[in-house]
């Protein structure tokens, strides 16, 4: 057994690595057998299964393209998409008394 006291953070780091490596692909192993499992089971009994796996789910967050909601008049490749903190340019128009809706982008 590894004395994981006596290891230094570097060499720590890479038996986590290994580890998580190593239970991937046990994981993976063992979803083909029970996949297999499945099929053999179902054609003992004259039956036919599709398997259709779920790819992983991606974050929305992480990947997806948010459409911008609003230009600026005076600089159209600044946009802002109405989340998060109003964009300066916003702010200052809306200070002039102006209405944001008026730098809503239509389609």
């Amino acid at each position: 057994m590894t004395d994981f006291k006596t290891k230094t953070p570097d060499e720590l780091q890479v038996i986590i690595a290994e580890a998580q490596a190593q239970l991937e692909l046990l994981q993976r192993n063992n979803h083909k057998a029970v996949i297999a499992q499945i099929k053999e089971l179902a054609a003992s009994i004259n039956v036919t299964v599709d398997i259709h796996e779920e790819s992983k789910k991606i974050s929305k967050r992480a990947g997806d393209i948010i459409p911008a909601k609003y230009r600026n008049p005076n600089d159209s490749h600044k946009t802002w998409t109405g989340r998060g903190m109003t964009p300066k340019w916003l702010k200052e128009l809306v200070a002039e008394g102006r209405d944001k809706c008026e730098y809503l982008i239509h389609d």
